[in-house]
């Protein structure tokens, strides 16, 4: 998108909450909640063809995921934003060879799951739903799917769950939310009207979900989080704030990897941990 839009569309808004503040504050949010992308391609659905897929509802919502069958252990694989399940799949291949069983989810809104919207909070009620099957010992999540996964530690009870990994994983969503208010040029009118929408949908301020702080609870888990120091999209900062907050948690800070963390460095710093 070019740099000029949003600040238009962001003006357009501006204007709109001085006659329809809450609806503004709506259509700000619905905007920042719907992924432009994410969507399968021919060739990576022909690739998810080779695994075992199951269907999931949560509400309205038909959730997808893939199953490659493998030993006792499962592995629970979680993308990011505008992203879907083939971006594991170098990782899968590694996992494979270990002989884990894999499952993969699409978020809302993203490869061949439904919806049009996706946040956080969202997607960790689908995660949720999706361990109560699968019963995985380990879930590796990417950006804010890292982030939902421990949302839904925070909120629901995974017997089965040992060990996290998240990779490149944001900490507040406070702090997310500002850069997009930044970025479209809200007014304080509109960021008001923002946060009275979010207040009555999640009954939360933004300052409330943070993944740092709700790391302090897990108390029985083990953590890895890797975060690169040229990552453009979250800041490292926010990985070394999630581990000063996760007492039992590993961190490993890459260089040149970016937000993606698409390496087999990465991958083979994963299966150590998994392994061990």
């Amino acid at each position: 998108m070019k740099a000029y839009i949003p600040k238009l569309i962001g003006a357009s808004i501006n204007s709109m909450a001085y006659i329809l503040p809450k609806y503004s504050g709506k259509l700000a949010m619905q905007l920042f909640s719907t992924p432009r992308k994410g969507q399968l391609q021919t060739h990576e659905t022909h690739y998810l063809q080779t695994a075992q897929q199951q269907r999931f509802s949560h509400d309205t919502l038909s959730i997808n995921t893939y199953y490659w069958k493998g030993g006792p252990k499962t592995v629970l694989l979680v993308h990011g934003w505008e992203s879907n399940s083939y971006r594991w799949k170098d990782l899968i291949a590694m996992l494979q060879a270990k002989n884990y069983t894999i499952i993969a989810i699409d978020a809302p809104a993203h490869g061949a799951s439904t919806g049009k919207e996706f946040n956080a909070i969202l997607y960790s009620k689908c995660i949720y739903k999706v361990t109560q099957h699968f019963k995985p010992s380990i879930i590796i999540g990417h950006s804010v799917g890292g982030m939902a996964t421990i949302f839904a530690t925070k909120n629901h009870t995974m017997a089965s769950l040992k060990k996290v990994v998240l990779l490149g994983a944001p900490d507040g969503f406070a702090a997310i939310l500002d850069s997009y208010e930044t970025m479209m040029g809200f007014s304080k009118r509109v960021k008001n009207a923002i946060r009275a929408f979010l207040l009555q949908k999640f009954k939360y301020s933004p300052e409330h979900f943070s993944t740092a702080r709700f790391c302090s609870d897990l108390k029985n888990l083990q953590g890895l989080i890797i975060h690169d120091k040229k990552d453009r999209i979250i800041p490292f900062t926010d990985g070394i704030s999630i581990h000063k907050m996760f007492k039992n948690s590993t961190f490993i800070s890459t260089k040149g990897f970016g937000h993606g963390l698409k390496t087999d460095l990465v991958y083979n710093h994963i299966l150590d941990f998994i392994n061990a």
